[in-house]
């Protein structure tokens, strides 16, 4: 677990910070933005409850409930996908943003499925989303113009 925990942190903290690097920013939506301003400990706290919600909500109780009917675990982890990108509306003007959800949710799903434990996604989204933000925080990554 502990494998599927740090390599898939590192592959899609890695995959959002070149498609930031590769994207111009007029296509990037302004989220990571709105969290500058803030301190370490609050980016922590909301990332903390955003993954642990998101993650409860699609690979918990989405994704399983799915398999359950469906049969087919990449079906399950699809559709839950699908469901993930559905909620995040705001990311539809900028549709370059949908890659990057449904990558990372992929990934989430397949790795719950994997290691059939909850907290490996959990940790890989939580881990993922605190590092992006805080390399816009101090500026070590910016949009591209």
């Amino acid at each position: 677990m502990i494998i599927y925990t740090v390599l898939s942190a590192i592959g899609l903290t890695l995959f959002g910070v070149i498609l930031t690097l590769c994207t111009p920013a007029k296509y990037i939506d302004d989220t990571n933005q709105t969290y500058q301003d803030l301190s370490v400990a609050t980016i922590v706290g909301f990332m903390l409850v955003g993954a642990l919600f998101e993650e409860l909500l699609f690979r918990g109780i989405i994704q399983n409930v799915l398999n359950v009917f469906i049969h087919n675990e990449w079906t399950s982890i699809f559709v839950a996908s699908l469901i993930f990108i559905a909620i995040h509306a705001q990311y539809f003007k900028k549709p370059i943003m949908l890659v990057n959800l449904i990558v990372p949710s992929l990934t989430f799903g397949w790795i719950y499925f994997a290691t059939n434990n909850l907290l490996v996604p959990f940790l890989v989204h939580y881990a993922m989303n605190v590092v992006i933000t805080l390399l816009f925080k101090y500026r070590i990554i910016a949009m591209r113009k």
